[in-house]
């Protein structure tokens, strides 16, 4: 790995600067209509037009934290077997474009969310300074870089609610927390049990396995009972609500099979597992197809 050189690449500066922002990562916006989409309120195009804005203001703000993170990390990225190709790292990209396209980025998804109301500007602001304080070391503090990862997807979720004007559940913001962190440990567990990985997220060392199984066990509980907290409210109401309340069984279904994939090395892309996996995939289905009666047919 210290024999990595760095090997300047002819690349258009557009292509430089979308690799830089990560595109495969954009998916993480989805949380932005998960508020609305809880509340039933999809069939509004409004609401939909709300969260896709606020969403794109998110991605923003990710691009922004990937540029400074790459620029920071660069040094290290050159010696790595995979993220030595990364555009800033292998000579493609200068830093000083990379910053100056992540302070537009950054200014560009502010904007985006003042758009949108003082709630949503002020969770906006509080994503970037955490995830800012993660990039300048944060992430190698042990726990602290859990909770800011997972605390990403919190704001994101809550955001979804301030921006489209909606009450949001707190057993849902508790849902979006544990079940973030669920992830995010899985995550972790399974690059723990990856050899090599440990040069690229050094923070890995702190953490011993059996810590890492008894947090894993900590989130998919918390992330059970408050989905169950939230979804039992509607027993009684009629056959449809009352599928929400039967969605529990293939939502605890998905959770335990992520973690049986996590134990045996698997989980360290949970997007990827979700199609690699039939049991997985279908108790996603199910869950969904459970769920979405469950609020638009009602």
């Amino acid at each position: 790995m210290t024999g990595l050189t760095t090997v300047t690449v002819r690349e258009a500066p557009a292509r430089a600067l979308l690799r830089l922002s990560r595109p495969q990562q954009w998916h993480k916006a989805v949380m932005l209509f998960a508020a609305p989409a809880a509340a039933g309120a999809l069939e509004s195009p409004l609401v939909v037009l709300r969260a896709a804005v606020a969403a794109l203001g998110f991605i923003l703000l990710a691009v922004a934290i990937y540029a400074f993170n790459d620029i920071r990390d660069a040094p290290d990225d050159r010696r790595h077997p995979r993220k030595h190709l990364r555009p800033i790292a292998s000579g493609t990209l200068s830093p000083r474009l990379a910053a100056a396209f992540g302070v537009v980025a950054a200014l560009s998804g502010l904007a985006i969310a003042s758009s949108l109301g003082i709630a949503t500007f002020a969770l906006a602001m509080a994503y970037l300074i955490a995830q800012v304080m993660y990039v300048l070391g944060l992430k190698h503090v042990a726990v602290i870089d859990l909770i800011i990862v997972a605390l990403g997807f919190v704001l994101r979720a809550a955001a979804g609610g301030t921006a489209t004007g909606l009450p949001v559940s707190h057993w849902f913001l508790l849902v979006s927390l544990f079940g973030a962190m669920f992830l995010v440990t899985g995550k972790r567990k399974a690059e723990h049990a990856s050899a090599g990985n440990a040069v690229s997220r050094p923070v890995l060392a702190a953490y011993p396995t059996s810590w890492l199984d008894q947090v894993m066990t900590v989130a998919l509980l918390g992330t059970a009972l408050s989905y169950g907290m939230w979804a039992f409210q509607y027993l009684g109401h009629d056959v449809y609500r009352e599928l929400l309340a039967v969605s529990f069984l293939p939502f605890f279904t998905g959770l335990l099979r992520y973690a049986l994939l996590v134990s045996t090395g698997r989980g360290e892309q949970p997007e990827h597992e979700l199609f690699r996996d039939p049991v997985l995939l279908v108790a996603g289905l199910t869950w969904a197809s459970m769920v979405g009666i469950g609020l638009y047919f009602a």
